[in-house]
């Protein structure tokens, strides 16, 4: 049976992953593996260089296990899938990958939301890199929601939907399509009242992995 692997840095997209991996990958083993520290030393200059290290290590053990393929359900560490998957001879996936492409195909202006500075960067980066391999410019704002990530980090869940269904509201009148940067944000997408599209990562994401297992 193929076994996959996901890559956690907050516990809170655990059960919503495994939820989807159950319907759209009945057949797959699914391990999870999560360093919840990871996001909090991206920020500290002083730690922040033993991620990469980290990430692998976790890779080498999910390929250990007998995992065929891994996926890094954090958008803060996507950049680590590709040269992991060098490394490490293992196919790394990115659950913000499809969410991109999707996003340079939705419209020209994106917005960016995100509840942690440190997903910002990488999210533009890798919507600015699918961007290129489909030969578009897409113009690209980003926002942090402020407070958003406390809250859901105590168990606030609906004031986390809150903030970031409100932040949604404020950008969609200078966008075209509306980039949700973290898995853990999806819940809120549905709270919030406009009409431009509001992109999230768990189902593309999980269905471009159904996709890679099915081509094993």
């Amino acid at each position: 049976m193929t076994r996959v692997a996901f890559l956690h840095t907050g516990a809170v997209v655990i059960q919503p992953v495994m939820d989807l991996a159950r319907e759209y990958l009945p057949d797959v083993t699914a391990i999870n593996y999560l360093d919840d520290r990871i996001v909090a030393d991206l920020g500290n200059e002083s730690t922040a260089s033993t991620v990469p290290t980290r990430v692998a290590a976790l890779v080498s053990a999910a390929e250990t296990a007998g995992a065929d393929v891994v996926m890094l359900t954090c958008s803060s560490i996507s950049e680590l899938a590709a040269p992991v998957s060098r490394e490490l001879g293992i196919p790394v996936l990115r659950i913000d990958e499809a969410m991109a492409d999707q996003a340079v195909a939705e419209g020209h202006r994106i917005a960016v939301l995100a509840t942690l500075p440190t997903t910002c960067a990488p999210t533009i980066r890798l919507i600015e890199e699918r961007a290129a391999l489909a030969n578009a410019d897409p113009v690209i704002s980003s926002e942090v929601v402020e407070g958003a990530f406390e809250a859901v980090s105590h168990g606030d869940r609906p004031t986390h939907d809150r903030l970031v269904a409100a932040a949604i509201e404020r950008v969609a009148a200078d966008a075209d399509v509306i980039v949700l940067a973290q898995a853990s944000m999806a819940s809120a997408a549905a709270a919030a009242d406009v009409r431009v599209p509001v992109l999230t990562s768990l189902v593309p994401g999980i269905q471009r992995l159904q996709e890679t297992v099915a081509a094993l």
